[in-house]
């Protein structure tokens, strides 16, 4: 059983008050394997800009495809706006993503050195703050004493302490450049939803009338299907999520299906 499925089935035995089923997921041996996976599992680590990636793409995409209906431009035009924002979009969210993970890596890795110099130089200085971090955390004089001894004993994990109960940072051991691509990737593949139709036209003759209905249609169902994926990360209600993020989708589209039939003249 991986780490979110055992999770899972602890919030679920809390729901239902089920003391037998939370104690069954709390097992040591279970908890001792779930983080040997956890530690293993990489791919889980990007779900996040899979999912929100993904969501950006289609619903900027739809709401280009919508403005452009809206104006009663022609598949044409929807295609060329519709992709040429597919990829200058998913390009710079993808290069966000890597520069804004890039950057806390870096910034991390920076204030991480600068404990390694302190415990190095000045350790009585840096166990005193420690002790005085845990007593504001409630814990007694023996108590605090007892944890900065024991943090204390390996320079990494007295870093690592620092790092987290001095600065409240956490190591994130993703890959910047993964961040990057999974966030381009999932950009690319849902955001091209609104345009298929348009795609196939190309081959096979569709009209204009039946194009754009189509298109809402896939990208609605596209929308849910990526809001009930969602929870993956928020944990929330699958069906909520999903009629969430229809509904913000829509409404992405009318505002923009609206602004197009507002400046139709101007197309030409």
């Amino acid at each position: 059983m991986s780490f979110s499925k055992r999770v899972d089935q602890a919030r679920d035995a809390y729901k239902k008050g089920d003391k037998k089923g939370s104690a069954a997921a709390h097992t040591a041996e279970r908890i001792a394997h779930d983080v040997r996976e956890e530690h293993g599992g990489a791919g889980s680590r990007y779900i996040g800009d899979l999912v929100y990636g993904g969501l950006d793409g289609i619903i900027t995409t739809f709401a280009v495809v919508s403005g452009v209906a809206g104006a009663d431009l022609g598949s044409g035009v929807v295609l060329i706006l519709g992709l040429a924002n597919l990829l200058a979009d998913g390009f710079s969210m993808a290069t966000g993503a890597y520069l804004s993970a890039k950057s806390e890596k870096e910034y991390y890795d920076k204030e991480y050195e600068r404990e390694l110099w302190e415990i190095e130089n000045i350790p009585d200085g840096e166990r005193t703050e420690l002790y005085e971090i845990y007593r504001h955390q409630g814990y007694s004089q023996e108590e605090a004493q007892q944890l900065v001894d024991i943090k204390t004993r390996n320079k990494e994990r007295w870093a690592d302490a620092m790092m987290i109960d001095e600065l409240g940072m956490l190591k994130d051991d993703r890959n910047p450049l993964f961040n990057g691509l999974a966030t381009l990737l999932s950009f690319i593949i849902t955001g091209v939803v609104p345009l298929l139709v348009y795609l196939i036209g190309m081959a096979v003759p569709i009209s204009q009338d039946a194009a754009f209905p189509t298109s809402m249609a896939l990208s609605g169902l596209a929308l849910f299907g990526l809001g009930t994926a969602k929870v993956l990360v928020t944990r929330q209600n699958p069906i909520r999520s999903g009629l969430e993020m229809l509904l913000i989708g829509g409404l992405a589209a009318v505002v923009a299906y609206a602004v197009g039939a507002l400046l139709k003249g101007l197309g030409g």
